[in-house]
């Protein structure tokens, strides 16, 4: 592809099993971008679906080149569909949103706007999330000012991978080839100018969510403590250490009361009490550890991220030379 042709912005859009919401999502970005005078490209990063989302996807292409397909040979999930649609844009800027047009495209201009004015990430900061129950508010709201008090990194609030990120942005998200792929966090470790705009979030267009849903976002929550903080294994030092001292003094007053001749208020249901307590702190420490060892085992065994089927609109040789020119001088 030639520097004159190559496009300027990259849409990546992971999808599985959209196919009531792609049309429509297509339709709005082409209204907002064609006046725009921007050249373009719309990457679907698609799990294989058991619906018609690939048709959709081909007929869409069939009228409109800039609609391209990048498919998975399995269900890899959205974190890994972002990725990979990463690894195979090309343009100088890459937006990353989902399909179900509860993150408006119009806000495009906006990052692109911002983009223009020298930031390297422009994030969507929401300001409302219509749709969403107060159960997943609260989690939300919980896990942000949990990471951000505790993690290495510092992610805005209320920000979900609905953003813009420059060139050099992507090539260093994609070098670091991390396993999780909690974006929100690798963009954070990446740094360089970054700032929000903020929009209203609206309900889902049609269907229901197949990404990210309550115990998604759990998940998700969990990726961003454990990739980006040692906290919880200092937690675990701490407490074990207070522990041990609380068990200190209650062996230590037991042995005064014995030697006294006082009656020292023990039995059954004491020593139960403690032992679960004690069970249920060493159980929780265990699967704590249990997350950073898991954690190091996936990484090590470098396997892929995700494995592509197949490509519709994209130049792989293209792709794959892109991806060894971008990576930064270390990691050559």
């Amino acid at each position: 592809m030639s520097s004159s042709s190559a496009p300027e912005l990259s849409i990546v859009v992971p999808v599985y099993r959209e196919e009531r919401n792609i049309p429509e999502f297509v339709r709005r970005i082409r209204g907002i971008l064609g006046p725009e005078s921007l050249r373009y490209e719309i990457i679907f990063a698609m799990d294989p679906s058991p619906d018609r989302t690939e048709e959709v996807i081909l007929e869409l292409r069939a009228a409109d080149e800039r609609v391209k397909l990048l498919k998975f040979s399995r269900r890899f999930g959205q974190p890994m569909a972002t990725l990979a649609g990463l690894q195979y844009s090309s343009g100088q800027a890459v937006i990353v949103m989902d399909v179900d047009l509860q993150d408006p495209p119009e806000l495009i201009r906006d990052m692109i706007a911002k983009w223009r004015e020298g930031f390297d990430v422009v994030s969507a900061q929401r300001r409302s999330r219509t749709g969403e129950n107060w159960i997943k508010q609260f989690v939300s709201w919980f896990g942000y000012r949990l990471i951000n008090r505790i993690a290495e990194v510092q992610i805005p609030p209320n920000t979900g991978d609905f953003r813009l990120m420059s060139r050099r942005v992507v090539r260093h998200v994609v070098a670091m080839n991390e396993s999780h792929g909690f974006l929100r966090g690798l963009v954070a470790v990446v740094g360089f100018p970054q700032t929000q705009v903020l929009y209203d979030r609206d309900p889902r267009a049609g269907g229901e969510g197949k990404y990210n849903r309550f115990f998604g976002s759990l998940v998700i929550g969990m990726n961003g403590i454990v990739g980006f903080s040692r906290y919880p294994l200092h937690l675990i030092s701490v407490v074990g250490l207070v522990l041990s001292l609380f068990a200190g003094l209650f062996a230590f007053a037991y042995a005064v009361f014995k030697f006294a001749g006082a009656p020292f208020p023990t039995g059954n249901p004491t020593i139960v009490i403690l032992v679960s307590f004690l069970g249920g702190i060493q159980l929780l420490s265990l699967g704590i550890m249990g997350e950073y060892v898991g954690r190091i085992y996936e990484e090590v065994k470098h396997r892929p991220p995700y494995i592509v089927e197949s490509t519709v609109g994209i130049d792989d040789a293209a792709s794959l030379l892109a991806s060894r020119q971008d990576r930064p001088s270390s990691m050559r």
